[in-house]
């Protein structure tokens, strides 16, 4: 995948029913802070903070099923767009970005999660 392309995404709206119907189908990870985690999650993600990259990237290809349909999360879309395509740069295959983040989760899929 050519570095300037968008990966593919996904809607806050099919996430909700994907969680509901087959969240074991999926490898979720959550891209945000420890501190932003603290206030808005979703149960089932991996924290792994962008800002922890050296401490988490070299063992991601063994933590995660490269070929596993991967969901990236993020506060509104754009950290979680950089997530998806370094992944996809480095062997991934099947990654989507969750467009809106967890902020449009909260508005339009589940309000009992903070908005921040």
């Amino acid at each position: 995948m050519n570095q300037f392309q968008s990966p593919p995404v996904i809607s806050v709206e099919e996430l909700g029913i994907r969680l509901d119907q087959d969240p074991d189908g999926l490898q979720l990870i959550d891209v945000r802070e420890p501190q932003e985690v603290e206030i808005a999650y979703i149960e089932g993600f991996e924290v792994l903070s962008l800002s922890k990259f050296e401490q988490w990237s070299r063992e991601i290809a063994q933590n995660f099923d490269p070929h596993k349909e991967t969901l990236v999360l993020c506060h509104h879309g754009m950290r979680s767009e950089q997530m998806c395509l370094w992944l996809l740069n480095n062997g991934f295959t099947n990654v989507k970005n969750i467009t809106g983040g967890i902020a449009a989760y909260s508005a339009k899929v589940d309000r009992r999660i903070p908005q921040y």
